[in-house]
């Protein structure tokens, strides 16, 4: 999926975004002190609070940093054309979501899909896409300025890139896109990252101690 180019921009982006939690692993320090033992979510040192931001979730209703808090919530980029990593991750992330069904829905983790193709999908048609997956699967979509900032602010970034027939049909062209998993806190901060491949049993067990931890006396 990754061009050359692309491959670039998301060294400098991930260099930029994620450099606390670069630096820290080369401290030979992957766990954080008083965290629980976690399989496959890496935590940054201290959350990062992210700058404002406004997209659209599926529902017509504004998403914005607000909307976040609450609930530790997993943040994938993806969009609805995708042949492979994205239909893939989101039903990896819906095993896991299935092991949280049990958990009380005022703190059951969540999990958020971000179309980074607005020409394609709105946000009717990413909600759509997502819910196939799991129906507690949020979704939303902007502008390319909005989704921009949206993708630098959690260390991702995302790229159009057309095919060999985009000259006679502009809807020829794909986008590349990171394809980690941001892990953000019930502040809405940036707290963490989920690098593939993914384990859908680490995951569900991963959020689960975390939101153990949050409601622990």
């Amino acid at each position: 999926m990754f061009n050359r180019t692309f491959g670039y921009i998301l060294v400098a982006a991930l260099a930029a975004g994620l450099g606390l939690l670069a630096a820290y692993h080369l401290l030979g320090r992957d766990d954080v002190p008083s965290a629980p033992a976690l399989q496959t979510v890496t935590l940054l040192p201290q959350p990062r609070e992210l700058p404002p931001f406004n997209l659209r979730q599926s529902d017509g209703t504004p998403l914005v940093p607000g909307e976040l808090a609450g609930h530790w919530t997993l943040v994938f980029l993806g969009f609805t054309f995708c042949p492979d990593v994205c239909p893939t991750t989101l039903a990896e992330l819906a095993q896991a979501q299935k092991q949280w069904e049990a958990l009380p829905e005022s703190t059951r983790p969540r999990v958020l899909f971000v179309s980074v193709d607005p020409e394609r999908d709105d946000p009717r048609k990413a909600g759509e896409y997502a819910h196939a997956f799991h129906p507690d699967t949020l979704a939303a979509t902007g502008d390319v300025p909005a989704l921009e900032k949206f993708a630098t602010s959690v260390g991702f970034v995302f790229m159009k890139v057309p095919g060999k027939g985009f000259e006679q049909n502009p809807q020829d062209y794909s986008v590349d896109h990171s394809a980690n998993i941001a892990v953000l806190d019930p502040q809405g901060r940036l707290a963490g990252l989920i690098r593939p491949p993914f384990q859908p049993a680490a995951i569900a067990d991963d959020l689960a101690r975390l939101t153990a931890q949050d409601r622990a006396p």
